[in-house]
């Protein structure tokens, strides 16, 4: 069996392909296995991906053709980290070079005025030519930051603030027509949620919503919203969109009944605050059927400096393997691409991204979280069934999926700082296997 192993050697990463002879015998092994239990199977995984940022289309529209094929393939080509999902914003986000809406006129009642040519001018290229290398449509999940300013009780997009009732039905009409623009341009919309990290007041783009307020804005507004335009079925509404230490409690407070559990398609969550992955065993368990999202993460400068290269990718490999072995279905982190400072960001904002263009050197380059992502995203194929695994040590973290195509995708990280030897068992076979600290692997069997 060949496995491929990422880590770092020598203070640089690497990735290789080591074959590796099985051993069905297993006397004496019992104290260091590494178990997958292809027969229990637990949720369907849709995909991975990466958000479509304002800044992500503008670092793309700096490069020259060449860098920008080197993308797309690195992304979507054969060999890559194989992307099927994405996520962009309504209008925009701190990720960007400046805040723009696609209507601020208070005056324009029937959103006659709508122009999305802001938003259509980095984002749609770089899914365009994302979607001609996959050969399909990326599917997209749609958020807003923020409401035009004239509908929120602050005035500005800026420093939270709340949108006003006056202004719920035409903000949720907004909202759909904007889903409805990119249906129009082929882009493949499957996922909307109601708004970015409601919980939080922001220095950039933002907007408050408790859950009684997000509650009626569904009920009353974004739900009729999309009946009314015929996407209640083609799209699926995701609510809370915001870190999962609160995702229960709001799921909780928002599908109260029949009816929001109608309109609510499922849980969006970010990881900022922490591990608190029993919580999505918790949703799964009061809400089954619905669907969990991954829909952010990144490595913050703000917190970690630019130089923490393996700390970010073994904090991306921990977050994946802890949010699929709780029920994640889809995980999409931030930002797809991202210049040498980690944006363009409108309030400097700055933070890591797995592949990063130098604008000096006119040099892309692939972070290591790159590589740990890959072992995701290559291997559990979009439609794959999550099969039970556990572990010997707390320091080796695994997660297995049983693909489409019959072959069974292992990925083992050593979070630890000392190397582990162990052997994988998978029924009645027995792989012998080292890691070394900080390091991950993936088996396809």
């Amino acid at each position: 069996m060949k496995i491929r192993i990422s880590g770092m050697e020598n203070g640089k990463g690497f990735s290789r392909l080591t074959e590796v002879e099985k051993d069905t015998h297993g006397t004496g092994r019992e104290m260091a296995l590494v178990c997958v239990y292809p027969d229990k199977q637990y949720q369907t995984i849709e995909g991975f991906g990466a958000a479509f940022t304002d800044a992500a289309g503008y670092v793309y529209s700096q490069m020259d053709p060449e860098t920008r094929r080197e993308v797309i393939e690195a992304c979507f080509g054969p060999d890559s980290l194989g992307y099927t999902w994405g996520r962009t914003s309504i209008d925009s986000s701190d990720f960007g070079t400046e805040m723009y809406a696609a209507d601020d006129d208070p005056k324009d009642e029937e959103l006659r005025h709508m122009d999305f040519e802001r938003n259509d001018r980095y984002v749609f290229p770089l899914l365009r030519d994302a979607a001609q290398r996959a050969g399909e449509p990326i599917r997209l999940m749609l958020t807003p930051w923020s409401p035009p300013a004239y509908m929120k009780s602050n005035g500005e997009r800026k420093h939270g603030g709340k949108l006003l009732e006056v202004y719920a039905d035409r903000w949720a009409e907004y909202m759909v027509r904007t889903v409805e623009h990119f249906l129009e341009e082929c882009m493949d919309v499957r996922l909307l949620s109601v708004q970015n990290e409601p919980n939080a007041t922001q220095r950039w783009d933002s907007c408050t919503m408790t859950g009684s307020e997000e509650r009626q804005f569904v009920r009353c507004h974004l739900g009729p919203a999309l009946e009314r335009h015929d996407l209640k079925d083609r799209v699926c509404l995701l609510v809370w969109d915001h870190n999962k230490e609160r995702a229960l409690d709001r799921a909780m407070e928002i599908m109260t009944d029949d009816e929001m559990k109608d309109m609510v398609g499922g849980i969006a969550f970010h990881w900022y605050t922490g591990d608190h992955f029993d919580v999505l065993s918790m949703i799964r368990e009061e809400f089954p059927g619905k669907r969990l999202v991954f829909s952010e993460g990144c490595v913050e400068h703000s917190l970690y400096g630019n130089d923490k290269e393996l700390l970010g990718a073994v904090k991306y490999a921990h977050e994946y393997i802890g949010d699929l072995n709780h029920g994640a279905d889809t995980l999409i982190e931030w930002n797809l691409l991202l210049d040498e400072k980690g944006g363009p960001n409108h309030v400097a904002n700055y933070c890591d991204a797995p592949l990063m263009y130098d604008t000096k050197k006119k040099q892309l380059i692939r972070r290591l979280s790159y590589e740990y992502i890959g072992h995701f995203s290559r291997y559990i194929q979009p439609g794959s069934r999550r099969v039970g695994t556990s572990t010997f040590s707390r320091d080796l973290e695994v997660t297995a999926a049983r693909n489409p195509d019959g072959t069974l995708a292992v990925v083992v990280l050593n979070a630890g700082e000392k190397a582990q030897d162990f052997y994988l068992k998978v029924r009645d076979d027995f792989y012998p296997m080292h890691l070394e600290g900080s390091s991950i692997l993936t088996a396809v069997l």
